[in-house]
């Protein structure tokens, strides 16, 4: 059973799943270092446009918050970039519409809108590894770990310092208005009810 969270901040629409627990034993991948590269067609005059995510980007990402709670390091999955990029053009291909997979696997969703300019103009916002990670990791100010509860959205925090979660995996798309979709799925999940994240 999975529990949705969403939320809209500044341009940025964040959502996180919620798990029930499982027994999940998917075997670990070995890291790649090697960028994912994506391509995803708009409906414009721009044919195509590319996509790189840094794997070393995004895992350290993810470490940095993970070490402030002193849980262990992830690591870099192919299996589930390649599931998170499949979903990540799913939505790209769906008019960029958030909603979660219905796989097993943890998964935190992150979109930004096209920039506006002055002139009524848009533009692809630049957005880094460490700025998807860091949404998700500032929600930090609205976990109380003594109660274990959000005071406001924080399942995106939780899922991130999951200390059971050992792999990542992460994938993004363009869609046809300049908005971008992040997509990182975990394994073993977190944001299992009723328990806390470390």
């Amino acid at each position: 059973m999975h529990k949705k969270i969403i939320t809209l901040l500044s341009g940025f629409l964040l959502t996180s799943c919620v798990t029930s627990p499982t027994n999940s034993s998917l075997a670990p991948e070995e890291f790649s270092p090697a960028p994912v590269t994506t391509t995803t067609a708009w409906n414009t005059s721009f044919a195509k446009k590319k996509s790189t995510i840094d794997p070393a980007a995004m895992v350290a990402a993810h470490n940095q918050w993970r070490s402030k709670t002193g849980v262990p390091a992830l690591k870099w999955s192919n299996d589930l970039t390649a599931s998170a990029q499949q979903w990540a053009d799913q939505l790209a291909r769906s008019g960029c519409r958030v909603k979660h997979s219905t796989g097993t696997n943890g998964e935190n969703i992150y979109w930004a809108g096209a920039a506006q300019r002055s002139n009524g103009t848009s533009l692809r916002q630049e957005i880094t590894e460490q700025n998807v990670v860091d949404a998700w990791g500032n929600e930090v100010k609205d976990y109380d770990y003594a109660s274990n509860s959000c005071h406001g959205v924080c399942g995106h925090y939780t899922q991130v310092v999951w200390k059971s979660t050992t792999e990542v995996g992460c994938g993004m798309a363009f869609c046809s208005d300049k908005a971008q979709v992040w997509v990182c799925q975990y394994t073993p999940p977190g944001n299992m009810v009723g328990k806390k994240p470390y």
